[in-house]
C-alpha cells in the first residue's frame, strides 16, 4: 500500500509521521504520479513551524513540492501527458497535496517532463533552485555584462543557482557566506567575489569589488538587518528581491539608501510565476536550455530512503561540508 509522510500540527519535522495512504483517482485536469524521489527544501522547514508565507488549511497535511514520478493515471481534459512517462512537479503551494509520498494526484499544469538523461533523483532537484533564481536574476535584474548582482546566503541551492545563472549571462556575481571554507566552492560555481561575513563592512566590500558602482540586483533570503548592511552599496535603480527570512526575522528595509539610489523592492515568491502560464513557460524553457548546454548543473548532496525522512531533515539543518540537494528515494 502507498505511504505518505504527514504532520498533525505545526511541530516542525520531528512531528512528521509515516502512514499508509490511498491512491486518489485524478479528477478533471489532474494527473496521478507514482513518486520515485522528492527533494527537501528550506521553505518546507519553515512551513512545518508555521513560519512561511502560506499555511495549511487543515491537518494532517503533507510536506514537499518538488518530486519526480511516473504518470499512472490521467484525468478528464488532460492532454500532452503520457502514461508511463517520467515527469517532475513544479513548485507551487500545494496545501494538503504535498509530494512526501509514494503517490501524488496533482494538477497537470504543475507538471513538466523530466529532463533527458537524468535519474529520478537528479530530476527532482532541478526546478525549485533554478526557477527560484531565474526570474530575479534574468527577468528582474537583467543579468548581463556590466550588471553586478549580489547573492546572499549563496551556498544554499537557490543562491548557488543564482551564481550559475548570473555567470552564464555574463554578470558580475558577488556572493556572501558565513564560512571561509566555502569560498573556493562559490568561485568554482559562479562567484566573481565572495564576502565572508565576519561582521566587517559589507557595503564597502561590494563597492570595492564593483569599482564603486555598487550592485544593480540583490537576491536575498536572509532578512533581519542584512539589507541595511548592503543598502549603502545599491547602484542607481537597483532592485532588491527578498525571498526568505533565514534569520527568522522580517528584513529591516534601508529606506534612506533606497531613496538615494532610486531602488526598487520586490517581495518575491516563485509560486506567483509558476501559476502564470506565460511566466512558467519562460522559466522552464530557460532551465531546459541551461541543462542541455551545461551552464546549469544541479548537485545532489545525500539521498535517504523513504523511512529516513526525519533523519534527512536533521542532516539538512546541521552545518554541512557538502553542497547540493538532500533527496528522498521512495522505492515505490
Amino acid at each position: 500500500m502507498p505511504r505518505e509522510w504527514v504532520i498533525d500540527a505545526y511541530d516542525g519535522y520531528e512531528g512528521l509521521r509515516l502512514q499508509d495512504c490511498a491512491e486518489v483517482s485524478p479528477g478533471p485536469g489532474e494527473v496521478r504520479l507514482r513518486i520515485e524521489a522528492f527533494a527537501l527544501n528550506w521553505g518546507d522547514m519553515n512551513l512545518m513551524k508555521d513560519q512561511y508565507s502560506f499555511s495549511f488549511n487543515h491537518f494532517p497535511a503533507r510536506i514537499g513540492d518538488e518530486a519526480t514520478g511516473i504518470v499512472e493515471a490521467i484525468g478528464e481534459g488532460v492532454t500532452g501527458i503520457e502514461i508511463g512517462k517520467r515527469y517532475c512537479t513544479l513548485p507551487y503551494f500545494y496545501y494538503d497535496r504535498g509530494a512526501s509520498a509514494d503517490t501524488l494526484t496533482t494538477p497537470a499544469k504543475y507538471l513538466t517532463p523530466a529532463p533527458e538523461n537524468m535519474s529520478a533523483v537528479e530530476a527532482c532537484s532541478v526546478w525549485m533552485q533554478f526557477m527560484t533564481a531565474y526570474y530575479p536574476v534574468i527577468e528582474m535584474a537583467k543579468a548581463g555584462p556590466g550588471v553586478n548582482i549580489l547573492a546572499t546566503a549563496a551556498t544554499s541551492t537557490a543562491g548557488n543557482a543564482a551564481l550559475q545563472i548570473g555567470r552564464a549571462a555574463g554578470a558580475t556575481m558577488i556572493a556572501t557566506t558565513r564560512s571561509a571554507s566555502k569560498v573556493d566552492y562559490l568561485k568554482e560555481t559562479g562567484a566573481d567575489h565572495v564576502y565572508v561575513d565576519d561582521g566587517s563592512d559589507l557595503a564597502a566590500f561590494i563597492k570595492d569589488a564593483t569599482n564603486g558602482v555598487g550592485v544593480h540586483g540583490v537576491f536575498d533570503p536572509v532578512g533581519g538587518d542584512f539589507p541595511t548592511r548592503y543598502g549603502p552599496s545599491l547602484a542607481k535603480n537597483a532592485k532588491i528581491m527578498l525571498y526568505g527570512t533565514l534569520t527568522e526575522k522580517f528584513p529591516d528595509i534601508p529606506f534612506v539608501d533606497m531613496w538615494q539610489s532610486n531602488a526598487w523592492l520586490h517581495m518575491y515568491s516563485l509560486f506567483n510565476y509558476v501559476e502564470d502560464d506565460a511566466a512558467k513557460k519562460r522559466g522552464t524553457e530557460y532551465v531546459y536550455a541551461g541543462l542541455s548546454d551545461g551552464s546549469l548543473k544541479p548537485l545532489i548532496d545525500k539521498v535517504y530512503p523513504m523511512e529516513g525522512y526525519i533523519e534527512a531533515w536533521r542532516y539538512l539543518e546541521k552545518p554541512r561540508a557538502q553542497h547540493g540537494k538532500v533527496v528522498i528515494e521512495t522505492g515505490a
